[in-house]
């Protein structure tokens, strides 16, 4: 037996990891995204590198301490220059002549409303404005507030609201953890669905043919089926681990580029609490694994009972149905992983690995609930397997028409 199965694994694992397909998705589009996200961090920070030297002429007499900091982190040499009368038209001159890299005007209208003048030759990015016209009015804003007597850098910070909850609440949208949750949903549902499908074309390939007959006088269906689901869920492990290992470079590349080019902008402990922990990657690759089993068994039923490309589009339809309605309900189980609707829908098993991946991600699931969603999968993981195989056994070698609800059943009764 295990030498069938084994030889089918290594058959559709080389057959895969070999194909251009393979290392054009697997290599080349994780190098183009990280290239995407890299190239542009690493030119922005080169540019920063060369700082443009910046006059302040402040003319408020109290905000040139409190922008110096914020302007030199956007990338300017900042000095100075005091208010005296001609001083514009004097460094328009020499601006105009490159002496100086540019000069900002304050004055006591920029205490009252933040506007003020930048000079310049060259137009500063977006980012760079956004970020210079935010220092001004939070340094004219800090210095009313002191004048008044009040907290500046508390009201500054947006205050604090302070929430209890009774009961374990899941991710709001703002919540570093929503983006994780649902991120890793909607990839957990492609890689399931794409891998899944791939044990069905395998399926009806062979079908189509007639290979399959060839195969099937050595070798047990249920044999072949294994042997499929085996090996297409080790090019998928296979390719996750190197998305994986790329992303770990990309982001141990990117991210100290991007806290030297925006450190106005982006923080190293905002970067790591959007980082999942140990926990999460383990259960994202169990949820996968179960969802795969169950998914692979119930497609590679389906390009057994089918004979053409067109009847297998149709007929996995009501298979899609079980991994598209969980999607639905992604939302709630990450923002009220606790309503009964969602506790519910997560622990039946075909919709468990979208589901409770969302609720254990967003939080507030209870552990039981996790290992509960386990044992049910894994019992489906046997029920589909033995359904599927029973299929596939008869499907395998039947060619024409598809078979309908009462010849399936009569072909699990038969096998």
């Amino acid at each position: 037996m295990w030498h069938n199965v084994w030889a089918v694994i290594r058959r559709e694992y080389l057959q895969r990891v070999r194909s251009k397909w393979f290392i054009g998705v697997t290599i080349a589009a994780p190098i183009i995204m990280i290239a995407m996200i890299v190239v542009p961090i690493f030119l922005s920070a080169r540019g920063n590198e060369s700082d443009q030297d910046l006059l302040i002429v402040d003319g408020s007499d109290v905000l040139y301490e409190r922008l110096v900091s914020d302007f030199e982190a956007s990338g300017y040499s900042v000095a100075e220059e005091r208010w005296r009368v001609g001083v514009v038209t004097d460094l328009r001159q020499q601006l105009s002549d490159g002496d100086i890299g540019g000069f900002l005007v304050l004055d006591q209208l920029t205490l009252e409303t933040g506007e003020a003048i930048l000079y310049m030759n060259d137009r500063p990015s977006t980012v760079r404005r956004l970020a210079l016209r935010s220092a001004i009015a939070r340094a004219a804003l800090e210095y009313q507030l002191e004048v008044q007597g009040l907290d500046a850098s508390a009201m500054l910070a947006g205050g604090e609201l302070r929430i209890e909850m009774l009961t374990d609440e899941g991710a709001d949208k703002d919540d570093p953890q929503f983006f994780v949750a649902y991120m890793g949903t909607m990839f957990l549902y492609m890689v399931i669905l794409i891998y899944a499908v791939s044990v069905m074309r395998a399926t009806l390939e062979e079908k189509t043919s007639r290979i399959v007959e060839v195969i099937i006088s050595s070798m047990k269906p249920w044999h072949l089926m294994l042997g499929k689901i085996i090996g297409v869920g080790a090019v998928s492990l296979t390719q996750m681990v190197v998305w994986l290992c790329m992303g770990v470079l990309g982001v141990g590349a990117g991210v100290p580029m991007l806290i030297a080019a925006r450190p106005e902008l982006v923080s190293l402990e905002n970067v790591v609490q959007v980082l999942p922990g140990l926990v999460l990657v383990l259960l994202f690759v169990g949820f996968f694994l179960f969802g795969f089993f169950i998914y692979s068994g119930m497609y590679a039923a389906v390009g057994a009972m089918c004979s053409t490309d067109e009847e297998a589009q149709q007929a996995q339809a009501p298979v899609m149905m079980f991994l598209i309605v969980p999607i639905l309900f992604v939302m709630q189980a990450i923002q009220d992983p606790l309503a009964p609707l969602v506790t519910g829908l997560s622990l039946f098993p075909l919709f468990s690995p979208v589901l409770m991946w969302a609720r254990v991600a967003g939080g507030g699931v209870p552990g039981w609930q996790v290992g509960l969603s386990f044992l049910l999968m894994g019992a489906t993981v046997f029920g589909v397997a033995w359904l599927a195989g029973r299929i596939y056994k008869v499907g395998i070698l039947m060619a024409g028409k598809r078979p309908s609800l009462p010849e399936l059943w009569r072909w699990v009764k038969e096998a």
